[in-house]
């Protein structure tokens, strides 16, 4: 094992304490529901600006399909199809669709409304805040509209040789900035820290198969290092959790702590082959990372299609 892959494993005393010692509760006052996209501020739009050097965009998002075999099936219903429509004059079609936002299916939108850690979510605000009825009353996805900052892709299988990290493999903060010097880019505050393990190139399993033999991603030691370089969004094409966690108390710490106690705005399930092969291709690692949620008022999270800008 090379050292940089080697890290201090911490104890489950000191990943609990994160709670308190990487809080971001107040920081930007008490009412506060963007978290860490505090951090987008001009500079950081600006320098995803500058990163799109010649204006190809890549999509992002995991083809929606009516689903068979998902956490949480997809549904579809066709209200009008083209068997309805006349052979003179215009006709229509319509669909309706229903989906449920997280899990390891969709490609979504974390908002802070979607964690909770001992009654209270990211903030202080207490957990009750959201109800079946009327959904998010505080922390909801609508608080993100219109995401454009830098985002750098740290693309781990390629930096280490291979297709994709087997299952259970856990990053830590040194591979990560190892990773970020061999492609040239660093972390700065604002940015969208897209975190590659190859979920896609080898034909990876269901959605089941994932949760059931676990997923490769960050451990919780990065966390210290999220919050030092001010990372806004953390991005991944798993749930960016090492899953196992290796924690009794703690299943997947990066989405514990960086959701309640930081903020953290987490986009899961990316699909990031297609821009994993760009940013090869042009020998660039940075771009303009674009992510607009749907308007769900009191929702949790939205499904997204992030649109990277080359």
């Amino acid at each position: 094992m090379t050292s940089e892959r080697s890290f201090a494993v911490p104890a489950e005393a000191q990943v609990l304490a994160w709670f308190d010692e990487l809080s971001n509760w107040g920081r930007w006052g008490d009412d506060d529901a963007l978290g860490t996209l505090n951090l987008v501020d001009d500079d950081a739009r600006r320098r995803g600006l500058g990163a799109a050097v010649a204006m190809t965009t890549v999509a992002c998002g995991r083809p929606i399909r009516r689903g068979v075999g998902t956490t949480q099936p997809t549904l579809r219903f066709v209200t009008r199809s083209g068997t309805e429509a006349p052979e003179r004059g215009m006709g229509f079609a319509d669909d309706w669709w229903g989906m449920g936002i997280h899990g390891f299916d969709l490609t979504h939108l974390d908002a802070p409304s979607h964690l909770f850690w001992n009654g209270h979510m990211y903030n202080g605000r207490r957990s009750t805040e959201v109800t079946t009825n009327g959904g998010a009353g505080f922390g909801d996805v609508t608080a993100a509209q219109g995401i454009a900052t830098r985002g750098v892709l740290l693309d781990l299988p390629r930096a280490r040789g291979v297709r994709q990290l087997d299952s259970g493999t856990a990053i830590g903060p040194g591979e990560l900035d190892s990773c970020a010097v061999s492609a040239g880019v660093d972390i700065g505050p604002g940015d969208a820290l897209i975190v590659r393990t190859g979920r896609d190139a080898g034909g990876a399993g269901t959605a089941q198969e994932l949760m059931g033999a676990g997923t490769p991603g960050l451990h919780a030691a990065c966390l210290p290092w999220l919050r030092e370089r001010g990372v806004a969004l953390l991005v991944s094409d798993v749930a960016s959790d090492v899953m196992p966690s290796g924690y009794r108390g703690i299943s997947m710490p990066i989405h514990a702590i960086g959701i309640t106690a930081m903020g953290l705005w987490l986009l899961d399930n990316a699909w990031l082959e297609d821009l994993a092969d760009a940013c090869e291709a042009a020998n660039r690692h940075a771009f303009l990372f674009v992510v607009s949620p749907l308007a769900l008022v009191g929702g949790t999270g939205s499904p997204v299609n992030p649109l990277a800008v080359l």
